[in-house]
């Protein structure tokens, strides 16, 4: 399948829900997947809308959480939340709000524990584009 990554803003209970959905534009059946074909991969030219969080696991793992505003016609704009990790996260933490950015990577969801309170923890699912490359344009 090949197509755009869109986002609306959901509202719930008194506050915003990001819903991400892929829009299909063409889909073709592949008897057979090679090694050289990658499967799940974006594609985004996009412009940083927040300032990046930049942070460290419990581990020691740097992670680098971004916002890609990615423009399409007619005035619209798509929101992708992105994730870097490692030597990525370091680079992107660099970023400016404005600052236009090309990044490759794929579509992933992951679990994670939300603080909600002093004691409550709350499971999560966060659905993002896990980075591999990214370009900085000036």
């Amino acid at each position: 399948m090949t197509g755009q990554f869109r986002s609306y803003n959901r509202h719930e209970d008194k506050k915003n829900r990001l819903v991400l959905s892929v829009f299909v534009r063409e889909i073709e059946y592949i008897e057979e997947v090679t090694d050289a074909q990658k499967t799940n991969q974006i594609f985004l030219d996009g412009y940083i809308c927040k300032t990046p969080v930049y942070r460290k696991t419990p581990l020691g793992r740097e992670i680098a959480d971004l916002l890609l505003a990615v423009n399409r016609p007619y005035g619209k704009s798509d929101y992708i939340p992105c994730i870097c990790w490692g030597r990525n996260a370091r680079f992107a933490s660099t970023f400016e709000v404005g600052g236009r950015t090309q990044i490759w990577g794929r579509i992933q969801s992951r679990e994670y524990m939300k603080k909600i309170g002093e004691e409550q923890m709350e499971k999560r699912i966060a659905y993002e584009v896990s980075v591999s490359k990214l370009e900085y344009i000036e």
